[in-house]
């Protein structure tokens, strides 16, 4: 069985034994819809790579506000990933960028970056800048909790193409996901440790001005194969070949 995770910001480490109560939004889930019971095993993590995991000892489902505790059994600060993956994705129309954004986290990214790239057709401006972060930052955040994650991606401020190629010196190496390249995702060479970038463009693709100027700035230009992926897909591609590489998955 899948001990589901919950998350909760806990005010210091817990000790084995120690006994902790989760309430509110988390508490009324493992309640109302997980149909928890007592007894049954419960992780906790505080989305900065603290894990708690342990059991329901006592769930008080009155009416009002639901709550529950748990008695620590293991508790574990997990290293954070290195290197780590920073998904950049263009804003894209729909649902698109919102899917490829949670399939990045659930598969181990670390940072998700909103990209306004030329050819975006959606475009976050005025007050729907902080709306599409928060609802990016709610997004990843179950995407964590579903993939039992410790660590919840942060979401980044929106940028401009511009602003992106300025950010290109905090990364180990930066990756644009480009079907015209010559070099493969699967044989570009990679850093052991710090952050490695990768570029989703938008539904039609970056324009040549972008590639041009991204490769100028230390990009390197990777394909997926012989493929043409949606922008919803790309990236997820990507990461997942990137994390076989690296030894995620061994």
């Amino acid at each position: 069985m899948v001990t589901p995770l919950f998350h909760h910001q806990l005010d210091s480490v817990p000790k084995p034994g120690e006994v902790i109560s989760l309430r509110g939004a988390e508490a009324k889930h493992a309640i109302a819809v997980r149909r928890m019971r007592v007894g049954e095993p419960i992780q906790l993590a505080n989305g900065a790579g603290l894990r708690v995991i342990g059991a329901i000892s006592f769930i008080d489902d009155a009416k009002g506000e639901q709550s529950l505790t748990l008695t620590a059994q293991t508790v574990v600060q997990e290293d954070s990933p290195s290197p780590a993956l920073v998904l950049i994705q263009a804003l894209a129309k729909g649902d698109r960028d919102e899917l490829a954004i949670q399939a990045a986290t659930e598969l181990g990214a670390s940072v998700v970056v909103p990209w306004q790239a030329d050819r975006s057709v959606s475009r976050w401006e005025g007050s729907k800048v902080t709306k599409g972060v928060e609802r990016w930052q709610s997004i990843v955040g179950e995407a964590a909790k579903q993939a039992l994650r410790a660590f919840t991606p942060e979401v980044a401020q929106p940028v401009t193409s511009k602003q992106l190629m300025a950010s290109f010196t905090n990364y180990s190496r930066v990756l644009v996901l480009d079907p015209t390249a010559t070099v493969s995702v699967s044989t570009v060479e990679l850093p052991n440790q710090g952050s490695i970038a990768i570029l989703v463009g938008p539904e039609g693709g970056m324009t040549d001005h972008e590639l041009e100027s991204f490769q100028s700035c230390g990009a390197h230009r990777v394909h997926l194969g012989d493929s043409i992926l949606r922008t919803s897909t790309a990236g997820m591609a990507a990461i997942s070949v990137l994390q076989s590489r690296l030894g995620a998955w061994s």
